[in-house]
């Protein structure tokens, strides 16, 4: 629960001051691309009002009924000066967690590098 209210400080941080949410699922959703393994620049450059990537704010609708404990992290999320989250590409499930552009940077080249590690292209 605790990584569901960290990452809605995050989205609340973001919308706060009108940086694009860049939520990979709404990418994903506006592509109708489900089946994917892995978000590419097809899912995040694809034109849609629902695509956070290119649209600032919240999309439109929903992309999904939010569980219980998703709206809870939102009525209840974490304070913090978080702007950037990602994924950590290690099979953990975890994410680190960035301030600045620079740290969220280091922090893909770690999922990139751990991706490559498994396999992965």
């Amino acid at each position: 629960m605790k990584k569901k209210k960290r990452m809605a400080g995050v989205y609340l941080n973001r919308l706060k001051i009108g940086m694009l949410l860049q939520a990979d699922p709404t990418s994903v959703f506006a592509t109708k691309d489900f089946d994917t393994k892995r978000v590419t620049n097809y899912h995040t450059g694809f034109d849609s009002p629902y695509n956070t990537y290119k649209y600032a704010g919240l999309p439109p609708g929903p992309i999904s009924t939010a569980s219980i404990a998703s709206i809870d992290a939102v009525l209840n999320a974490e304070k913090h000066d978080y702007f950037y989250f990602c994924a950590r590409g290690d099979e953990s499930g975890l994410h680190n967690f960035a301030k600045t552009l620079a740290q969220h940077n280091a922090n893909i080249r770690t999922y990139v590098a751990n991706l490559r590690q498994r396999g992965y292209r």
